[in-house]
């Protein structure tokens, strides 16, 4: 039987209360990290012109054009109390032997240990993995920070899915030590990943602002699913989850409740033929309100959420 994948629109502690316990195998999230700032991202394009405002290869000038920007609020004021019955409800829809990765950083990290060891139990939290890049601005007034925190936790701290012969072999930093077959082989990685953010204009970006790349989920899906489970991200974002877990032939829900986001998993999942949840309705009831009919000044306004 082939993967299914859903995608659901709409407030996910309202969607997870209506799912049944026990039905996910594997459920990661990454959700708002607090940083207290509006998260954006401004898409361009540009042609060939030679009163551009940018230069290229061999000096060529190019114009710039803006084609549209993507963004959502990332305040809160509660940040914890706002993660509580999400996670709660995510402890609640694993299965016995399920697994839950909270992707989160430095900000927030160690209130959401505290919060999980609270709901899941201290003995259930596995590993925190470190992923770390190299990438983007740097400070002058400390050290710059270029990693994220990934924290597992298991259902069952006895009883867990880890396929370690699905892990993929990384480079051995001093190969020379280790022999040729080893060093041909690779080694298996720790709990700090070095993985490049996604690149800026390679195939895989969406101009989501918070993408992340399918290399550093890909290692989750294969390691802690097995082909055929059912896995779940309530905050979707550009998809970058379903995509790693149909491309693995696993069947997943996705939610998420800023339209820009549904908007961007609708092309980029196509491939998978989703089905969607609360999307329709959501756009039929805005022609509704927008209509004519109901004069001016009458136009539905959709506030983006959370990634």
């Amino acid at each position: 039987m082939s993967p299914s994948l859903d995608i659901h629109f709409g407030d996910n502690l309202q969607i997870l209360r209506r799912m049944n316990s026990g039905s996910f195998d594997l459920i990661y999230v990454d959700p708002p990290f607090n940083t207290q700032k509006k998260q954006s991202r401004t898409q361009i394009k540009t042609t060939h012109s030679e009163d551009g405002d940018r230069v290229g290869y061999k000096g060529r000038k190019y114009k710039t054009t803006k084609v549209g920007t993507k963004e959502y609020d990332d305040r809160f004021s509660d940040y914890i109390g706002f993660l509580k019955p999400r996670l709660e409800e995510a402890c609640r829809l694993l299965k016995d032997n399920g697994s839950l990765f909270v992707h989160i950083d430095y900000r927030e990290v160690h209130y959401a240990k505290v919060l999980l060891d609270e709901i899941f139990g201290r003995a259930s939290f596995i590993n925190e993995i470190i992923w770390a890049y190299d990438f983007g601005a740097r400070s002058t007034k400390r050290w710059s920070t270029k990693h994220d925190n990934i924290l597992w936790y298991a259902r069952d701290p006895k009883n867990y899915t880890f396929n370690h012969e699905e892990m993929d072999r990384i480079p051995y930093m001093a190969p020379g030590l280790v022999g040729k077959e080893k060093a041909a082989r690779g080694k298996t990685p720790t709990d700090c990943w070095w993985h490049t953010i996604v690149p800026t204009n390679g195939r895989e970006k969406t101009g989501y602002p918070t993408q992340k790349p399918l290399g550093v989920v890909n290692r989750i899906v294969k390691v802690h699913s097995s082909p055929g489970d059912r896995l779940m991200d309530f905050f979707a974002g550009s998809g970058t989850f379903g995509e790693s877990a149909y491309r693995h032939d696993r069947s997943c829900v996705l939610v998420d409740n800023n339209p820009e986001a549904i908007k961007i998993m609708e092309k980029r999942l196509a491939f998978a033929s989703p089905a969607f949840h609360g999307w329709k309705e959501r756009n039929e009831e805005k022609k509704r309100y927008n209509s004519p009919s109901r004069g001016k000044g009458t136009q539905l306004k959709i506030p983006l959420g959370a990634r």
